[in-house]
């Protein structure tokens, strides 16, 4: 550590901090623009031979120029005849320095308008900017003058204001250059660039890509470009680094960016951006270990998943979208159960929890339960744990190993588990001794839509039919096989159907091709296997002959829609009545609770009959009795349902006394920022994991969806943009706010100039209440501390032309409040 004075301030820091560091670490700010805190300091930056500006090549006009910085950080240093700058001026030992000098405000004020020359700065001076939303603009400046959408948020802007814009500063000229809107991800407005370099710098310094650089035009001023004609040919990574570090809005998101889509979007939470980089550098295990952070059930995941994240993910506006889910599945079969070794140990609490039913919402509660040090007991109805994924689920979807292996993996940590045990009394658990219950009896009511017909020996319900076949019963379908509905159980039951012989397969469902509920993957394999889907028809009646079902007579469906009770709402299109041959109709239409058990249970359901709960957790109305998934939900995927046991455990757990801390790294946390240039990046086509041809699908139960090698799961784990490297951009550091208002008391007041100006008085929290302009402030603010009671606070402006700028702030006022200021009214209302 070395010591320095600063300001008549001692301030200690490690040696080998700037200046700049050193004065922010002590709360003494310096203005800045061309720092950043995440970028490195420099000396002077070389300009390129060239750049490109929207395709158009701008030359260097003074190659032995260096870019200095904006100089706006200098300092006085005792000793040194000139100004320094603090931002790349080491501190040493007993070193005085001096920042809030006359000399020191001129230059930097001088430097500021250097750099609003070519900067729009109309709203910055303007008297009415606070609050101007800048459209309309009272004072008709023209539109690319004014300043950009991050007027009032603008980094620059602060700096600006606190520095002080000279009057003088001449009018900014409108150049007309290029603005990039149409490429992904960001726009870039090529006149709001005040030549900071802090994109080329984190591009080229920190992230090591280099795809942006800059040269000096005649008049010595930086010119921002890419290397080449476009980003994509510059080996841009998108990952977008370079629009965080801008100060100004010539770099702009075109969506509101905090943190990596693909992980807020994934309901568990899954650290997505962390394992596709650790498998990018072909850590596969500690890739597995992320995923184990927050789910029990990585294998299950990387076959099932509906993988929304996808949908999410930015690389898709490029071209498509990371393959996540098979990633994830390669990262799971590439554990090597190290990551038990860094689990935390558990302290036993005493507290004993039952768990009813052990799909994949009660198996995850089970055991973040048994982690948080609790007790966990599960009963299960069926002879085979597993729930939905045991039954439902197909074996081509999820093999019978992986699901297995999953579930003794997680029964492995100490839960006890009863199958063949049917709970019907929640409460005889209490009274056996169980501190709390949670209810994942999920919704195992398959059901039929009350339609003539629907009755017949051959109209069958979807999960009945594939509860059967999961089990190994035989089940007799005819030729012409008809499922209604489309969602990913219809799917599931129509390729099953294909599965076990059907000649003729089709899916009948309300909604149109395009919104349909199954994932798209879902429905392009369904297709796939010879199965047609007939969409946007609704099923009027069920014919049949000799009990037997012979054809479905449907309508054209206009439009339809669900409510948010669930509730159908759709119009046909009149006289389209039309029959569709039928020999077995499978309804996959819908889920239902064990409504018989819930009102044995005294259970309260909500309107769309699943299990009501308080707000801030899932409490039913029966003390100590907690419910998650589906039945809490309604029919939701397997990793909602992880998730969900997941929230169950940490809100049983906090009711029980404890923290609901289930936090555990199971590996390294530090993943660098570098990414290294990659030839060709943008183009990097998806690489999707191989299926079995469709011939050979429909013969058997072989699982479709082959695993990646190692060599493709690389090269598609490369193609990730890691925009989450962007969260970890530490935010700039801004002037302090300066104190608006001023206490309205004689000995303050008695400090005001005898000038004309405007005043204005405020209550106690701060609201305006009085606006007047005056040929003398100090003596009409005197006379007003014995008029206005409410009055706590003043500010003031010296103004010679007072009536106008009071009528300018009325009119403000007005605009945000929608009528004059309190103490206004009054003399209006007394005249």
């Amino acid at each position: 550590m070395i010591s320095l004075i600063i300001d008549e301030v001692k301030v200690t820091a490690p040696e080998g901090t700037t200046i700049l560091e050193a004065t922010l670490q002590a709360d003494i700010y310096i203005p800045h623009i061309c720092s950043h805190p995440f970028l490195p300091a420099f000396d002077g930056l070389k300009p390129a031979e060239f750049v490109y500006q929207s395709a158009s090549r701008l030359d260097n006009k003074n190659t032995d120029m260096e870019y200095e910085g904006c100089q706006l950080c200098v300092v006085n240093i005792e000793g040194s005849e000139d100004l320094q700058r603090a931002c790349n001026t080491p501190a040493v030992e007993g070193m005085v320095v001096h920042t809030d000098t006359q000399e020191i405000h001129e230059f930097r004020r001088d430097r500021l308008t250097h750099i609003l020359s070519r900067h729009p700065h109309a709203c910055l001076t303007c008297a009415q900017k606070e609050g101007c939303a800048r459209f309309p603009c009272s004072t008709n400046v023209s539109e690319n003058e004014r300043c950009c959408p991050l007027f009032s948020s603008c980094e620059f802007q602060r700096v600006a204001e606190y520095i002080g814009i000279k009057p003088e500063t001449s009018r900014y000229v409108f150049e007309g250059l290029s603005v990039v809107e149409d490429k992904p991800l960001f726009k870039r407005d090529y006149n709001l660039c005040i030549g900071c370099t802090r994109c080329i710098r984190v591009c080229r310094d920190v992230m090591g890509v280099g795809a942006l650089d800059f040269i000096f035009d005649e008049d010595g001023q930086v010119v921002v470009g890419t290397v080449g004609p476009t980003l994509r040919e510059s080996t841009c990574r998108f990952c977008t680094a370079c629009v965080e570090v801008c100060p100004t809005g010539a770099l702009l998101d075109k969506e509101e960016f905090t943190e990596a889509p693909c992980q807020t979007s994934c309901p568990a939470g899954i650290d997505v951006p962390r394992y596709v980089y650790l498998l990018s550098e072909g850590k596969f295990a500690e890739a597995a270990a992320v995923i184990r952070e927050t789910v029990p059930f990585p294998r299950v995941l990387g076959y099932i998943c509906p993988h929304d994240c996808e949908l999410k993910c930015r690389r898709g506006e490029l071209n498509e979208p990371i393959a996540i889910r098979a990633l994830k599945r390669f990262a799971a079969e590439h554990e090597d159960k190290h990551w038990k070794e860094r689990l935390k140990p558990v302290t036993l609490t005493g507290k004993k929890v039952a768990v009813v039913g052990s799909g994949p919402a009660g198996l995850s509660a089970a055991y973040y339960l048994t982690r948080l040090g609790h007790s966990v007991t599960i009963f299960e109805t069926a002879s085979k744990p597993g729930g939905m994924m045991q039954t439902a689920i197909p074996r081509f979807l999820l093999p019978q190993e992986v699901l297995d292996e999953e579930i003794e993996e997680i029964l492995s940590s100490g839960i006890e588990l009863r199958l063949n045990s049917l709970v019907e009394s929640i409460g005889s658990l209490l009274e056996e001794g169980y501190d709390a219950a949670l209810l994942a009896i999920g919704l195992q009511e398959g059901s039929k839509v009350s339609i003539p017909g629907s009755d017949l020996e051959e109209v069958l319900i979807g999960l009945d039919f594939l509860r059967d076949v999961s089990k190994g019963k035989e089940v007799s379908l005819g030729q012409k096989v008809l499922v209604l509905g489309g969602g990913g159980v219809a799917c599931d039951v129509a390729r099953t159907a294909k599965r076990l012989g059907a000649q003729l397969v089709s899916m009948v469902c309300l909604e149109s091709r395009e919104t349909m509920p199954a994932p798209s993957q879902d429905i392009s394999q369904t297709e796939d296997e010879g199965i047609e889907i007939i969409p946007s028809r609704s099923i009027k009646q069920i014919l049949g002959e000799d009990n037997r079902v012979k054809s479905v007579e449907c309508l054209q469906v206009k439009w339809v829609e669900f409510d948010e009770d669930g509730k159908l709402h759709l119009e046909t299109v009149p006289n389209s009545e039309h029959i569709l041959e039928a020999d077995t109709v499978i309804f996959a239409t819908g889920q239902s609770l064990d409504y018989q058990f819930a009102e044995k249970n005294g259970l309260e359901l909500n309107r769309r009959g699943t299990v009501k709960v308080f707000p801030d957790n899932p409490e039913t109305n029966l003390r100590g009795v907690f419910v998650s998934g589906d039945a809490l939900t309604g029919p939701a995927s397997v990793v909602e349902a992880v998730a969900a046991g997941r929230r169950a455990a940490i809100s049983i757990d906090t009711c029980l006394g404890g923290e609901g801390l289930l936090k555990e790294g199971l590996s390294d946390k530090e993943v660098p920022s570098y990414l290294g240039r990659v030839e060709g990046f943008a183009e990097k086509a998806r690489i999707n994991p191989a299926l079995l041809p469709p011939e050979e699908r429909v013969c058997s139960f072989k699982t479709v969806e082959l695993s990646l090698d190692t060599e493709y799961a690389m090269a598609e784990s490369i193609r990730c943009l890691r925009c989450n490297l962007r969260s970890g951009i530490p935010r700039h550091i801004l002037p302090p706010q300066q104190k608006l208002w001023i206490e309205f008391n004689l000995e303050n007041v008695s400090l005001v100039p005898e000038l004309e100006g405007v005043y204005r008085l405020l209550d106690e929290h701060e609201n305006v209440i009085y606006i007047k302009g005056a040929l003398n402030l100090r003596q009409e603010m005197e006379e007003q501390l014995g008029l206005r009671e409410t009055a706590r606070y003043f500010a003031y402006e010296e103004d010679p032309m007072y009536t106008q700028r009071e009528s300018q702030l009325l009119q403000q006022y007005i605009a945000e409040n929608g009528q004059m200021p309190e103490g206004n009214r009054e003399l209006d209302d007394l005249f």
